[in-house]
């Protein structure tokens, strides 16, 4: 066979018989991991000295409120979320992973939910088996306040209540990244 007669990468044997097995998405997902690994899908942003705290008081899904104020002597993790949000929907068990390993170090993780309904939070929240506390954040507010509306953002809060800084965008809460903020984090006062 020729060069021009041999069949292109796109078009090879194994390839035909890979995506005909249903193993092509496979291919396509590998790719894009590798890629991923390349490139970190998050950025750390310092909480700024000079900006304030916002205050935060929502409605938690299962009823009651959370309170910033009533959380002192707790290290955060304040995750802000949509269910459309793919990023968002990714990070959810890890973050429930973290929750559950740092629990006896005092971390409370509150997944805060912008602007959606209840019924498609609870839909969502059910599909994965989320058991980590939902605050509504109804009109956005807390969103505005918290973060540049890029979501995922998780907040991390002192247990004095002051904001560290925030992760733009999806962490692998299991990875050796967010183990060093969480380090960071237990470690504040």
């Amino acid at each position: 066979m020729t060069p021009a007669q041999q069949p292109s990468p796109q078009h090879s044997p194994l390839r035909r018989h890979l995506l005909a097995a249903g193993l092509g998405s496979a291919l396509v997902g590998v790719r894009r991991h590798a890629q991923a690994a390349d490139a970190p899908g998050h950025e750390w942003r310092p909480w700024p000295k000079q900006k304030p705290t916002p205050a935060l008081d929502l409605p938690l899904l299962d009823g009651g409120r959370w309170r910033l104020a009533e959380q002192r002597g707790h290290p955060l993790v304040l995750n802000f979320w949509a269910s459309w949000c793919g990023p968002c929907r990714a990070e959810m068990p890890a973050l429930e992973l973290m929750a559950l390993r740092h629990a006896a170090d005092g971390l409370r993780v509150l997944c805060i939910n912008h602007r959606e309904s209840p019924l498609a939070i609870r839909r969502f929240t059910e599909a994965i088996d989320l058991s980590l506390p939902v605050a509504l954040d109804a009109d956005g507010a807390a969103s505005a306040a918290w973060t540049p509306k890029l979501f995922p953002t998780t907040v991390l809060v002192s247990r004095s209540g002051r904001p560290l800084g925030q992760v733009l965008g999806e962490l692998d809460w299991a990875g050796a990244a967010a183990r060093a903020l969480l380090a960071q984090l237990l470690a504040a006062a």
